[in-house]
């Protein structure tokens, strides 16, 4: 199954191996080659979001969310050779929220395993729970009944879990799972928070119990970030499930706050588990949450900001539409940019129609992610009424 490269989105020559040394931007000005992971036209094949690679550790299989439904809330988990171009189902029958993130599904374990979140029908009604897939033998074993998935680290055994965040009975605190051994414990829990920061919970949330919600941990295990939510009442599939708010760094290993910030964008951990990346091209310690604007990287709507494996580059997704000047779109048009951290400067590799896609409640972003070589970029686009995977490969050094 062989994929034909897509245009670039200018053309570009490659760099020398003294530019490139010196210039981390170098690969991606020089001819990066883009093409469609699954060459299935009538089918919605999705990575999970900015915060999680499809492509295992070791650079040979490519994760993704596959379905049929024009809605992408039913589907499977499919893994991709990349040499080969074949595909292996590894689970079917997952409903998901939405195509935005799909099922959660992420690698563990070094890429011996795939985790992922599912709803399922049980008597009276249904159940989220959380299953893991052994690669090589395909075995499915769940792991957590009740409860929905976090972000990992690829190299893990340990992934987050919380309760379902619009119903007002579930699981309200922040649990571990240990993939590995099935062992699940509570680290931290909601009154822990709500303690912690009273007066920054009260005014964002009243008197109203409250939930840890979407924690994401730091790629060295030992640190984790969360929102908090609150239940509405309403459908999963809704703007009235929750209210969701806040950014909050908690320290696992010393069990201790770190930081609450009132802001939430899209955060993602550098690789040095310190420093975290938020939107509008902001690092913020992740020991005191102080912010420091990156003045020279001009603003990007709708950014989805991801680092890459050394934490010299960083890639995101633009709504070109809402910018002016060289790289302002036309309606419905993204792009991909990746950026030099240190010189604050950028280059666009990418730019497609993003107005089709899935016709899910909460659209599929593109939410581009480096591959762990750093040698690729996977990301989603919406150019027809399929949602596809794409791959960017840098050029050669």
């Amino acid at each position: 199954m062989k994929v034909e490269p897509l245009p670039a989105a200018e053309p570009k020559t490659a760099a020398s191996p003294a530019v490139a040394a010196s210039d981390p931007l170098a690969g991606w000005r020089g001819s990066v080659a883009i093409s469609q992971v699954s060459d299935v036209e009538t089918r919605h094949a999705i990575h999970t979001y900015y915060t999680a690679c499809p492509e295992d550790p070791q650079g040979g299989l490519v994760l993704f969310y596959a379905s049929t439904t024009r809605e992408a809330y039913r589907g499977e988990l499919r893994v991709l050779d990349r040499a080969t171009g074949e595909e292996r189902l590894l689970a079917g029958g997952i409903t998901v929220e939405d195509s935005h993130r799909a099922a959660c599904q992420q690698w563990v374990s070094g890429g011996r395993r795939a985790v992922f979140h599912d709803v399922r029908a049980v008597p009276g009604g249904e159940e989220w729970v959380v299953a893991c897939v052994e690669i090589e033998s395909g075995e499915e074993r769940v792991l957590a009944r009740g409860r929905q998935l976090g972000w990992g680290q690829p190299h893990g055994d340990v992934v987050p879990l919380y309760g379902p965040h619009w119903d007002t009975a579930a699981h309200r605190d922040l649990d571990l799972l240990d993939v590995s051994t099935g062992e699940r414990r509570t680290v931290l829990t909601a009154d822990a928070v709500r303690a912690a920061y009273p007066e920054l919970i009260r005014e964002e949330f009243g008197e109203r119990a409250i939930a840890i919600f979407f924690p994401a941990l730091s790629p060295d295990l030992n640190r984790v970030f969360f929102k908090i939510a609150t239940p509405l009442g309403g459908h999963f599939r809704s703007k009235t499930a929750s209210q969701r708010a806040l950014l909050i760094c908690y320290d696992l290993a010393g069990a201790r706050f770190l930081f609450a910030d009132k802001r939430w964008g899209h955060p993602a951990w550098h690789p040095d588990s310190r420093a975290i990346l938020d939107v509008p091209n902001v690092l913020i310690d992740g020991d005191t949450g102080a912010r420091r604007p990156l003045a020279n990287v001009p603003v990007l709507p709708g950014s989805h900001p991801s680092f890459s494996p050394d934490g010299s580059l960083y890639v995101s997704d633009v709504a070109l539409e809402r910018l002016s000047g060289s790289m302002a779109g036309s309606k419905g048009e993204w792009g991909i940019v990746v950026v030099d951290l240190r010189a604050q400067a950028l280059v666009l590799i990418d730019r497609f129609d993003d107005s089709l896609g899935a016709e899910s409640w909460r659209r599929c972003h593109p939410h581009p992610v480096f591959s762990a070589g750093g040698r690729r970029i996977y990301y989603c686009v919406g150019a027809t009424p399929w949602s596809q995977l794409r791959v960017a490969q840098a050029a050669t050094r």
